[in-house]
């Protein structure tokens, strides 16, 4: 597999040439602003007060200034390139994993924000049942950002099950085992004094049962892994 993925191309505009023309006077963004509507549509809209109207719909005429950036734009592409071979998918969970592991820990350190997240899909003391009152009803209420929290450490875990061999840690002891030919004409297994092998079946599901939940997570909230 070999993936190249550019940059997410941004807008550049009117706006955004005023801040490059003027970079000297990045702390005076009343002009800047005002400077970038003149390029945008040759025009200032006068600053709303208190009581008007914010209208967010701008019907203004576009400069040719603004047009020509607006076609610019429509040139300016992503570069993605994707190459799969035949051995990626002999194994495609783990080879995903691989890609997607990475980038959820980077998403997880650089989150800005938190969708909303089902309550039944984290433990009772994060669910917002359990959070103080909100002070209006548009707020969100305390747990918010620990239940998205809480959701991409769960997904994280998935994922780094992949590569663990987490298996292992629910087999202890050894063993010691023989064979015997019985009355019946058939062998069978005995165990010897020194086997002292056990397999924690009931720890191995719950583990399991986490993981599951937790690639039934990441199905879920899928388009909400942005930043």
């Amino acid at each position: 597999m070999k993936v190249t993925i550019g940059k997410y191309k941004n807008w550049f505009g009117p706006y955004q040439l005023a801040q490059a023309l003027c970079f000297w006077m990045k702390d005076d963004t009343d002009y800047v602003h005002k400077f970038g509507e003149w390029l945008a549509h040759g025009s200032v809209r006068p600053a709303p007060k208190k009581g008007d109207t914010i209208v967010l719909r701008d019907d203004r005429p576009m400069t040719m200034l603004y047009k020509f950036l607006t076609w610019i734009h429509t040139f300016r592409n992503q570069k993605i390139s994707v190459h799969i071979d035949k051995w990626d998918t002999w194994s495609m969970d783990n080879t995903l994993a691989h890609i997607v592991l990475p980038m959820l820990k980077q998403l997880e350190a650089s989150k800005h924000g938190a969708p909303h997240v089902d309550d039944k899909d984290v433990p009772a003391e994060l669910r917002s049942t359990a959070a103080p009152p909100k002070e209006n009803e548009y707020c969100v209420d305390d747990n918010h950002f620990k239940r998205w929290d809480w959701v991409m450490g769960e997904m994280i875990f998935a994922f780094e099950s992949q590569f663990n061999d987490w298996e292992e840690r629910f087999h202890t002891g050894t063993h010691d085992i023989g064979w015997i030919h019985n009355d019946s004409g058939v062998y069978q297994m005995i165990t010897g004094d020194k086997d002292t092998y056990k397999y924690d079946m009931k720890g191995a599901a719950a583990y399991q049962k986490r993981i599951s939940n937790g690639y039934k997570l990441f199905g879920k909230y899928y388009e909400n892994l942005w930043d």
